[in-house]
């Protein structure tokens, strides 16, 4: 107990304590403060150890458990530790707070912890910037995680830029020649990643999407890109020296911000308008938006003819304009789905028509005539069944209301079949949406950018890269390539 007259070594204690939060920001002398409490917190006295728990509440961020540890013979120690760890953190880091708001400051600040945000991240940490990834998401690149049926068609050894759709064809041109396919199949190799291809240059993991997302990840840790998930932005201002981003918890001043938060495709993996609403924000145009690799839906008595067909498969050319695609087609329970649905869908219009040839090898009309010519009396279903499954053959004629032998079917009814089978026309309603679209067509108008750098030119140290950016490849891993390039090259400059 304190002698009567004799200042309480408590109050003592906040004297000291308070002096020196005096002396500088308040988050980085908290540690000192700590530190100069440790010679009083051997005390086992339950009021000494309550009068520094509250003591220390009132401190921004500080770490109640400490001080009521520190009636313990190491309680001591571990305020210590805890002081020193944490302000050697806020050093290497440029960290401080006031009011409970901790405030950094990075080189680099990217939006967005997917395929092209952790390639940016990746890149700029290796060249000694400070870099910083957010993504409000639990797990890092869940569009990875899930695409490829969970193996991840990670690229295409075709790609060029005539698999992409954009404002400006040219655009993509700058990004492909700087990383090209090639160049990440020889990062995946150098982490010896087993994959093969698939068909038509579709490069997948042999094991799990997984492996692609440690291997950018990891590739960050190795470069010193800090990546933090389950973190949201804010708000974003405009500072003489960059830019300021706030979250929650923090607000963090960068020289450059580079914007990789995706489309709208997949809302259930957390895509958002975020991207866009931030190029709106600092006056950078952005196109209209659409559902793109997306399956088509109908109505009425050609939905119900899908339905009763739905899982039956065949090899197709779709049609709409000049576009032309050549691969699956599946029948749905919604409609029509498939690689060559998927393909046209990001070129298609609504309200207009489209055509698919059921049987692109073959000119039904002239097979059907040589059928009956060579088999009279075979039936018109056995023919077309050696052609089509039996199932969509057998619906086919139901529809044109043609049974029986071939004999006794005119050639005009015949040409009529090898029509509907050759050039059949479909006027989807509408697509399935963002909910299963692939990506995103359209996006911050390029022309707004540099294709060099993914800069915008109106906003120094401002970037888009990846599906945010009005740049959407065909289907068959074009997409991923384009978040590789566009990330590597913002990487190399942010």
């Amino acid at each position: 107990m304190a002698g009567q007259g004799a200042m309480c070594p408590m109050t003592a204690l906040q004297t000291r304590a308070r002096l020196a939060m005096s002396l500088s920001q308040p988050c980085l002398f908290r540690d000192a403060v700590l530190l100069i409490l440790t010679p009083f917190i051997k005390r086992t006295a339950s009021c000494a150890r309550h009068e520094i728990s509250c003591f220390c509440r009132q401190l921004p961020g500080a770490d109640p458990y400490h001080a009521w540890s520190a009636g313990s013979g190491c309680g001591w120690y571990r305020i210590a530790s805890h002081a020193r760890d944490a302000a050697n953190d806020r050093v290497r880091h440029g960290r401080n707070c006031w009011g409970g708001v901790m405030n950094e400051d990075r080189d680099v600040v990217i939006v967005g912890g997917g395929a092209a945000g952790l390639m940016c991240g990746r890149v700029a940490g290796q060249r000694g910037r400070s870099v910083l990834i957010l993504d409000h998401a639990k797990r890092a690149a869940e569009k990875i995680r899930i695409s490829g049926g969970g193996r991840c068609n990670f690229t295409n050894i075709h790609s060029s830029p005539g698999a992409f759709l954009s404002g400006n064809r040219h655009f993509c041109k700058s990004a492909f020649s700087r990383y090209t396919q090639d160049d990440f199949v020889q990062l995946v190799t150098r982490h010896q990643i087993a994959f093969h291809e698939k068909k038509l240059g579709q490069l997948f993991c042999d094991d799990s999407a997984q492996q692609i997302i440690d291997m950018l990840v990891g590739e960050c840790e190795k470069a010193g890109a800090e990546l933090r998930l389950n973190t949201a932005v804010t708000d974003i201002q405009k500072t003489a020296g960059g830019f300021a981003v706030r979250t929650a918890a923090h607000t963090i001043t960068c020289q450059s911000l580079v914007i990789a938060s995706g489309g709208l495709s997949i809302p259930k993996i957390g895509a958002s308008r975020f991207g866009y609403d931030v190029a709106k924000q600092f006056g950078l145009p952005v196109t209209a938006v659409k559902p793109a690799l997306v399956p088509l839906t109908f109505q009425d008595e050609f939905l119900q003819r899908c339905r009763a067909l739905s899982g039956l498969s065949v090899d197709a050319e779709v049609r709409y304009g000049k576009t032309v695609f050549r691969e699956g087609l599946l029948f749905t329970h919604r409609g029509l789905s498939g690689p060559s649905i998927l393909q046209i869908s990001s070129y298609w219009d609504e309200g207009q028509a489209l055509e698919i040839d059921l049987l692109p090898d073959i000119d039904v009309t002239t097979m059907l005539k040589a059928r009956k010519s060579e088999t009279p009396r075979q039936d018109v279903l056995t023919a077309l069944a050696d052609c089509l499954p039996r199932r969509l053959a057998a619906d086919i004629l139901d529809e044109l209301s043609v049974s029986g032998r071939l004999a006794d079917l005119p050639d005009k009814l015949l040409a009529r079949t090898g029509q509907r089978i050759n050039h059949w026309q479909v006027s989807p309603s509408g697509t399935e949406g963002y909910r299963t679209a692939e990506v995103t067509l359209g996006g911050v108008d390029v022309n707004a950018l540099s294709s060099r750098t993914m800069e915008a030119k109106t906003q120094p140290g401002l970037f888009f890269i990846g599906e945010v950016v009005d740049v959407t490849g065909h289907l068959g891993g074009y997409n991923f390539q384009w978040a590789w390039s566009s990330g590597f090259v913002a990487g190399d400059a942010a």
